[in-house]
């Protein structure tokens, strides 16, 4: 039979359960786009920015069953879009990204983009694919999706060059996609055993798990609850435990984290590791104190000892390894040690108290207190709502002030860092989820740099609430610089006139001003939502109180500091205070 290629994409995502493509359409893509409208499952979404559609597919991948997907323009579609793939390449994302390619039977055309994508993304994807006959396109989509689901997920790029796009080529059939049953590539008994051992034994157990260990929350809560294990959390992995079960502490676990990690784990002689790389963030820049029985459970083997030694290293999925753990315990171990009520759950519950009595009594003058907006938040929303956080001191104050209750419903951008993500995010996260509230957590300054999205919200009548925590300046970094410098700068943001800039894209725009406003506010924007009217909330935030989080870190770097480094900074912010 002769299909196009264009045809057989179509056909291949079909098959894939591709429910949403992000881009912008152009010279070297526009019979995909042609197809895809087509479809009757694919919904090609326009975005403004190909970075915001990467981060909307992002969205797409971590809220959903659905893989997300870009289709964009060779060269600056890529190159516009390579923050957010390089977000999902580091977060462990599976994302398909699907370019048009320049004529693969014309001499001449190759000097119209005298570039080659596949080197530029090879850093930032698993595999680049160049699509050469009409035979290979579904094959070669078929082997992209999975290079991106197994293993630790990530971003694949495909380039389909514009003349197969256009023109019929034989295709000898078209399978369908036969579904990767997940399975460990080796016998894993002895190392399991003798974790078990060593969990059982240990005076003071811990738990620290990561994004890796998102689809294994179940098996998480018997475990924790068999060997009454404290539980912390990468930020990425905050919604891996849910933060109303009695054992669960926080993100982190050294001086970085909030009291009730800091507390749970400052004893802690065996630590279970689970889909966690250890990195900067999680680590609170490297300040945590790792016990010298750490295992390390991961599907990753290059990360086993990268940062931190590990005594017991476990290659595999963490919902196939857990199972055998858990089994594994079961038959050392024939009761549960975690009581309701006992010395450990105690002592969690009643840091997390005081650690919300503290910032209750911090006095916010005329603007809003962080930890009563989140509270009241956490009880009007729903058990699973989805909250979305960016990149700045806000993810911060979410990751300590507003627990998550299932597994994938919070997320944020955490080892590339990219400020903007959240509000593009927002919109791919409740396209893919219109049944459920979804809940932007933003800062002015990230929220700047992709607003444009808000058009897209409104075109498409996307019921979600952009949340800004309005301070007008950069507020993470600026905390940054006047502790150690004593001075701030290039960190104040222009004057917007938010309001304008909001009811110009569609949306409706909600002031919160105090503190008095607080209930009333999200209330107006839950009805509204409900509506399929996106709204932004506007937060007249207090910024003064530091996070346990920013405190903790600063203290690390400054203290790893070499004293002539830190006398310099030191004097220099003393002179600057005096």
């Amino acid at each position: 039979m002769k299909k196009t290629a264009a045809w057989l994409v179509r056909y291949a995502l079909e098959q894939l359960n591709v429910k949403f493509t992000f881009g912008i359409p152009g010279v070297h893509n526009t019979e995909i786009y042609d197809e895809l409208d087509k479809s009757e499952v694919i919904e090609p979404v326009l975005v403004t920015h190909e970075g915001c559609g990467a981060f909307m597919a992002d969205a797409v991948t971590r809220s959903s069953d659905s893989v997300g997907a870009l289709v964009i323009v060779p060269a600056a579609g890529a190159t516009h879009a390579a923050s957010g793939i390089g977000e999902a390449f580091l977060d462990g994302i599976a994302m398909l990204v699907i370019s048009g390619g320049v004529r693969t039977d014309s001499e001449f055309e190759y000097q119209l983009h005298d570039m080659d994508q596949h080197k530029m993304l090879e850093p930032i994807t698993k595999k680049t694919f160049k699509v050469m006959s009409h035979e290979e396109v579904i094959p070669t989509l078929y082997e992209a999706y999975n290079v991106a689901t197994q293993g630790e997920p990530g971003p694949v790029f495909v380039e389909i060059p514009v003349n197969l796009q256009l023109d019929k080529g034989f295709v000898s059939e078209l399978p369908t996609y036969k579904v990767l049953q997940k399975s460990l590539t080796k016998d894993l008994t002895a190392e399991i055993s003798q974790t078990a051992t060593m969990l059982l034994n240990a005076k003071s157990p811990g738990i620290f798990v990561g994004w890796g260990g998102v689809q294994a929350s179940a098996l998480l809560i018997e475990i924790a609850e068999l060997i009454n294990a404290p539980v912390s959390t990468t930020l990425q992995g905050l919604s891996a435990f849910p933060g109303n079960h009695p054992l669960h502490t926080g993100m982190s676990f050294g001086p970085a984290a909030v009291p009730a990690a800091t507390n749970a784990f400052k004893d802690c002689d065996c630590l279970l590791a689970i889909g966690t790389r250890f990195a900067e963030i999680a680590t609170g820049s490297f300040g945590v104190t790792v016990p010298e029985d750490l295992i390390h459970i991961d599907i990753n083997p290059k990360v086993f000892s990268a940062n931190y030694p590990a005594k017991v290293a476990i290659e595999g999925d963490s919902e196939l390894v857990l199972t055998l753990l858990l089994g594994e315990l079961k038959r050392q171990q024939q009761e549960s040690k975690m009581v309701m009520g006992n010395a450990l759950t105690t002592q969690i519950a009643n840091d997390k108290r005081d650690y919300l009595t503290e910032w209750f009594d911090h006095d916010s003058g005329n603007k809003v207190n962080p930890a009563k907006f989140f509270v009241e938040l956490r009880k009007m929303i729903s058990d699973d709502a989805i909250v979305v956080a960016d990149d700045g001191n806000h993810t911060f104050l979410t990751a300590e002030l507003m627990p998550c209750y299932h597994a994938n419903h919070f997320f944020s951008p955490t080892d590339f860092n990219c400020m903007g993500y959240a509000t593009p995010a927002v919109v791919g996260t409740k396209l893919a989820n219109p049944d459920k509230q979804v809940i932007g957590i933003i800062g002015d300054g990230a929220f700047l740099m992709t607003q444009t999205e808000l058009f897209t919200a409104s075109a498409r009548n996307i019921g979600a609430i952009f949340t800004i925590f309005s301070d007008g300046e950069l507020s993470q970094i600026s905390q940054a610089q006047q502790v150690p410098y004593n001075k701030k700068t290039c960190t104040v943001l222009p004057n917007v006139r938010l309001k304008g800039l909001v009811e110009a894209s569609g949306c409706h725009y909600i002031r919160m001003e105090t503190e008095a406003d607080i209930e009333s506010s999200i209330a107006k924007a839950l009805s509204l939502s409900v509506k399929n009217i996106p709204v932004v909330l506007d937060i007249n935030v207090d910024y003064s109180k530091k996070t346990r989080f920013t405190q903790g870190a600063m203290a690390t770097n400054l203290k790893r500091m070499k004293l002539p480094t830190k006398v310099r900074m030191v004097s220099r912010a003393l002179w600057r205070k005096f």
